[in-house]
């Protein structure tokens, strides 16, 4: 019987924070593809659209015209995923199979520049810390409003992960109830917190720089990192070195380099496939129902679908639809490779060269 090999043999790996496990296949990585290669844009945008409803001045679907804004700018989505309108409702306890609720919230959209053809990694580090500041104020005027218990901040990068609308853009949908996800990080978070009197990801994080393996970059606040858990080819995770709840807890020197280890990682990700690299991107911080919520660590998911090159990226299918979520790369080669890429943007390395 042969000894067991991380980096060869098919394992599970467990996820702390939603209680749930990952199946690994590193001998799969080595199998052929001759699957479906994606068609992604590659042309050069325009400083300004105007064609597009989120460039300043141009007007949107429902008639508004935007304004010239200069830095970021936040307009209630006019495809609201929920409204405000408070319902009434009185639960049915006797349908068992058939149960719902009203749900309330706001959703708003984000603008992260006035310039159409600036993403996060092209963009100065002075202009994402104002995107940053811009969170910090949606959350917490968000969060003030009485029924508004969970505000999450998030991306979708690119028209394969449904992006319609390719102005540098964030989304913003707070409401009254915790999202399954969240509640299940919640649930986790608070029964470690409560057994050890630390944050789970301060201890994580602990853990994870004396490894060092999947370690992408550091800074003297923030740490980018593969976690041991990643679902996703080159799933990464950003973690406060500092046990803060919420993103309104940052000092200055937080917020930048916040703002750094941002460009940074984003650029990796564009420097991989050189592309401008696809994904789902969101902060998870304490609830706003008014809780202290120590057991809260501040930290950031990003979810890239691509998985060999611009043009090839993975399926959750199959196995994953009714089993359980699965990768074959490891996180630590995935790691290894987005740590040795260069943190000058490939179209400048173009220019320089």
């Amino acid at each position: 019987m042969k000894n067991f090999d991380i980096n060869e043999d098919p394992h599970r790996r467990f996820n702390p924070l939603i209680n749930e496990w990952v199946l690994v296949s590193p001998h799969r990585s080595k199998r052929p593809w001759q699957g479906q290669n994606e068609v992604l844009s590659t042309e050069d945008l325009p400083k300004y659209d105007a064609t597009c409803y989120l460039c300043p001045g141009n007007v949107r679907a429902n008639g508004v015209n935007n304004p010239d804004y200069k830095n970021s700018f936040v307009f209630e989505n006019d495809f609201a995923a929920m409204k405000q309108d408070e319902i009434m409702f009185e639960e049915d306890i006797k349908h068992t199979f058939f149960k719902a609720e009203p749900e309330r919230g706001i959703s708003r959209v984000v603008c992260f520049s006035p310039r159409h053809d600036l993403t996060l990694p092209e963009m100065d580090v002075a202009d994402i810390e104002n995107i940053i500041k811009t969170w910090q104020k949606e959350y917490t005027d968000l969060g003030n409003i009485k029924y508004i218990n969970h505000v999450q901040i998030f991306e979708n990068k690119g028209s394969v992960m449904g992006c319609s609308n390719p102005h540098p853009h964030g989304q913003i949908w707070a409401q009254s109830s915790l999202p399954t996800q969240v509640e299940k990080t919640q649930n986790s978070l608070k029964s470690y917190y409560d057994k050890n009197q630390t944050t789970l990801l301060e201890d994580y994080l602990k853990a994870e720089l004396k490894v060092g393996s999947r370690i992408v970059i550091e800074n003297n606040h923030f740490v980018a990192l593969v976690p041991f858990w990643a679902i996703w080819p080159y799933e990464t995770m950003i973690i406060s070195k500092r046990a803060v709840n919420k993103i309104t807890n940052f000092t200055t020197e937080e917020v930048n380099a916040y703002a750094k280890i941002l460009k940074q990682l984003t650029i990796k990700y564009d420097n991989l496939f050189s592309t401008s690299f696809p994904y789902s991107s969101g902060i998870h911080q304490s609830p706003t129902d008014g809780l202290e919520h120590p057991e809260w660590h501040f930290h950031m998911h990003f979810y890239p679908p691509l998985l060999r090159s611009a043009t090839v990226k993975k399926f959750m299918v199959g196995y994953e639809m009714l089993g359980e979520s699965q990768r074959d790369i490891t996180p630590e080669k995935s790691a290894e490779i987005l740590r040795n890429l260069s943190e000058t943007h490939y179209k400048d390395e173009v220019r320089l060269s």
